[in-house]
């Protein structure tokens, strides 16, 4: 009789392991597709990259301070279109995290004054102006330089 009991037993075993098989297969085949990623108006995407566009090509110019200016106003734009519900929930966190790196990391760095002619720098009335440098120059010390014959 034991050999019956070992016989019901691999058949039990194989008939929960086909049910198994059958269980997975089915559940497997009702899995979807992953739902497309989120997406946003075309011409708010399209204003943000050209406000960040604008904070890079100011940063090319060397215009830091303007730069700041743009990154303000971007980042403004964004949180505001975040609040009226233009930017899916998917979406919001990650942009709003890139555009405040950028702002972030944009500091203004004036650039430094021009050079304003200073005492030494203006030209001396009365004194050499480097036009006959040496005019006069003997007869004040009543003698010749070397080489002045």
């Amino acid at each position: 009789m034991r050999r019956r009991k070992t016989r019901t037993r691999r058949l039990e075993v194989g008939a929960a392991l086909a049910a198994a098989l059958c269980l997975s297969a089915c559940g497997g085949a009702k899995q979807s597709a992953p739902p497309p990623p989120p997406t946003f108006a075309h011409t708010l995407a399209a204003s943000l990259a050209a406000q960040s566009d604008g904070v890079a090509a100011a940063l090319a110019a060397g215009d830091s301070c303007r730069a700041v200016a743009l990154a303000q106003r971007l980042q403004q734009r964004t949180v505001a279109a975040i609040n009226t519900g233009r930017v899916p929930a998917a979406l919001q966190e990650q942009l709003s995290s890139a555009v405040n790196d950028l702002a972030s990391r944009v500091r203004c760095t004036p650039p430094p004054p021009a050079p304003t002619p200073g005492p030494a720098a203006a030209p001396q009335r009365g004194r050499d102006r480097g036009h006959g440098k040496h005019k006069g120059h003997e007869q004040k010390h009543g003698k010749k330089h070397e080489g002045d014959d």
